[in-house]
């Protein structure tokens, strides 16, 4: 019983996996940002080129 109440009372990885949460979070921020300027790029540049095909 003392191991199980051990490991609950134990925050010494807590940190690291706090870390890794705001890591991931940011990095879903910077892949879905990316992802809007290329739309927005492709939608500038290859727009008027596609109108003028047609």
């Amino acid at each position: 019983m003392s191991l199980i109440r051990r490991f609950a009372l134990d925050n010494r990885g807590a940190t690291s996996i706090e870390y890794a949460m705001i890591a991931c979070v940011i990095s879903v921020a910077l892949v879905a940002g990316a992802r809007a300027v290329g739309l927005a790029l492709q939608t500038k540049f290859y727009g008027p080129l596609s109108s003028n095909l047609s």
